[in-house]
Formats: structure tokens, sequence, C-alpha cells
């Protein structure tokens, strides 16, 4: 069982792996191909659009065929792309190289929860959840640090050789796993698809997925622009940004640490409230320029990861307690929501505002507000089944 969490984690820690490791490189691909942060950051929009995009196909995929043919075909697909990143000479070929490692990192995350939710059930899976919390939160908190070394000592290029070889490593695991899907839906392929209607029909399901998509908002908007911050603006070195950006990740190791220990003494319905409600508190300072810099947007920003890492499994699990079937296709529909509205406040936060830190500080208390008042309502119009 251990390995096979050990497996989960790595295919869940793909995004983080394949973002967070190069954004120190983002300020200065720009000066080298003397392109804008709006221009350079499509590296980022376009793996997260296509990522969102094919997470919709493979899920009805993985229900049709099962786990493991789409997961490495789209593992291979990641191996690729990631070696053309590692060759690209302008920022157009990266641009299109890294949208076609978005489309081969989706389908470690669209089918991971799926194979979750074949192996293991109820609070059984809300605790494989959390230890997937925890584990993958080391990624956003080594991959940083390990990129600013590879740029100061060897080149940007290394980084996706690196990203290569995770994804070989990824699946020689994938194909020592036995299948997970016990029964394949016999439908065709169109039916299959058809998956998505029923899902979407599902309210209790779809309201929920929107609502808890929200909250990822001013993460992913600081993903996007903190190297900028840090580097370009503050004037810090790759290798410091990396542990400025490994200390806020921090706060994905501890969040699921301490929601561990609360969950046995307080309900869901009590827990996940405070996690919106945390991110809504820490987002005000970043609102108000009384606050001197970098404290203004490290000290909050850290409370605001805590505070979304602290309910993000707890939900995932939630939202997946709604459906008793097309597990592959309500898998995919939920990260697909996450990380498309993660793309979007991406492309927000690039545009040339004056105060990046105050954008992100209105982001996410619209986020959170759009939250909490969402699961509120959701929760009383159909009194949710909580594991």
């Amino acid at each position: 069982m251990k390995k096979t969490i050990a497996l989960l984690a790595l295919l869940a820690a793909f995004p983080p792996l394949s973002t967070d490791m190069y954004l120190a490189a983002i300020p200065l691909l720009g000066d080298k191909w003397q392109q804008p942060l709006a221009i350079v950051n499509l590296t980022l929009i376009c793996f997260f659009v296509t990522y969102c995009g094919f997470l919709l196909v493979y899920g009805p995929l993985s229900d049709r065929y099962g786990r493991r043919p789409p997961l490495l075909a789209g593992l291979a697909l990641y191996v690729g792309a990631s070696l053309l990143c590692a060759i690209a000479d302008n920022v157009v070929m990266l641009i299109l190289a890294r949208t076609l490692q978005g489309a081969g990192a989706a389908a470690a995350s669209a089918i991971v929860f799926a194979i979750c939710k074949d192996l293991f059930a109820g609070n059984l899976r809300q605790r494989v959840f959390i230890q997937l919390g925890i584990i993958v939160a080391a990624a956003p908190m080594i991959a940083p640090i390990i990129g600013g070394v590879i740029i100061e000592s060897l080149s940007w290029r290394w980084i996706f050789v690196l990203q290569a070889l995770l994804g070989v490593i990824s699946a020689l695991g994938v194909w020592s796993l036995n299948e997970s899907l016990t029964v394949l839906n016999a439908e065709g392929l169109k039916q299959v698809f058809r998956s998505y209607l029923r899902l979407m029909n599902n309210r209790p399901f779809f309201l929920l997925t929107l609502a808890l998509a929200c909250l990822g908002i001013p993460f992913f908007a600081f993903i996007a622009v903190s190297s900028e911050i840090y580097i370009t603006g503050l004037g810090y070195s790759e290798k410091v940004y990396g542990y400025f950006f490994a200390a806020n990740a921090s706060a994905f190791l501890v969040a699921p640490l301490i929601f561990s220990r609360m969950a046995r003494h307080f309900s869901l319905g009590r827990l996940l409230p405070i996690s919106y409600l945390g991110v809504l508190l820490a987002s005000l300072p970043m609102t108000n320029s009384f606050f001197s810099m970098p404290y203004r947007l490290v000290v909050p920003m850290w409370l605001l990861t805590f505070f979304f890492s602290f309910g993000r499994p707890p939900g995932n699990n939630l939202i997946l307690e709604q459906v008793d079937r097309d597990a592959g296709a309500a898998s995919s529909l939920m990260v697909f929501f996450f990380f498309i509205t993660g793309a979007c406040s991406m492309w927000l936060i690039s545009l040339d505002w004056y105060d990046k830190v105050a954008v992100l500080g209105w982001l996410g208390m619209a986020s959170a507000t759009t939250t909490l008042l969402g699961w509120w309502g959701i929760n009383r119009l159909f009194n949710l089944k909580l594991p």
C-alpha cells in the first residue's frame, strides 16, 4: 500500500513539478528573449489550458479502457514534450512544447483521484487524500529550490530534462501497478463522454465543484507573479526566490497534519468553513500598502496557502462522495474546473497592474467569499453527504 500511495503522490504532484520547478527562470527568459511577462507567462497559461482540456478526455477514457492505458499514453507524451521544452530556442517553441506537456500531465491528475476511488472508500479514502496532500506538499517546497540551483549551476534547460526523467519513473511505476478498475464501462466512447452531462445534472456535485474551484484563484495568481515580484521587483536571486517559494509551500505540509488532528474531534461541516474564512482573512493585509515588503506578501500568503490547503483534500473527497458512478469523469471534471479558474487568474495577474500584491489580496477575498457562500447555500439546499 505504501508503494501505491507513493506512486499516486508522484502522479498528483505533476502540476507543481511541471510549474514550480521553472518559475525562477521566467524573468531570465523574458530578458533573454526580450519578451514581456504577459508573453512569457503564456508558458504557464497554455500549459494549464491544454491540461484542463485533456482532463476531460482522459477521465472517460479511463472509465472505458481502464486506468493504466490512457495514463501510460499521457506519461509518454509528457516525457516527449519535456524534452522539446529542453531544446526550445525561442518563446514560441517553448509555449508550444509546454502546451503538449500540459496535455500529457493531465493524464496523471485526471486518473489519480479515480484510482483512489477504485481502491479506497469513505473515511479511508479521506485519510489517503490527506496522506497524498502531505506527501505532495514536498513538491512545491523542493521544486523551486531545485530549479534555482539548476539555473545557477547548469541551465534552465536541465529543469525539463529532470521533468522528463520523473515522467519515465512514473511510467515504470504505472506499468507495474495492477489495473484498479475491475468493471469497465461497456458503453461506446460517445456514450461514455455523455457521463459529463449526467454529472452536470448532479447538482450537488456540480455546484460544489464550481464553488470549491474558486478557492484556488489567488494561489494560482501567486504562482504566475511570484518570480516577477521577488526577482524583478525586489531584486532577489533565483536561488533566494526558491527559498521564499519553498517557505510559502511549507504551509501545504503543515495544514493537512493539523486538519487530520482536528478531524478527530470536529465534523467536516465545521472544519471546511474554517478553511474558506481563513483565506478571506489572510487576504486582507495584502490589499493594504501600509505593510512593508516583503512581509506584506510573505506572511499573509503563507496563511492563505495554509487555509487553502487545510480544506482542499477533504473538499475533494466531499465532491466525489456526491457521485456513485462515472468516477473517472467526475475526477476529471473536478480537477478541470479547479485548474481552468487557476489559468484565468494567471492571465489576469499577468496584466500591467500597478500593485500586484494588492490584486492578489482582492482576488483572495473575492474567491473565498464566493466559496464560503457557495458551500453554505449548497449544504443548506441539498443536505450534502458528509464522509
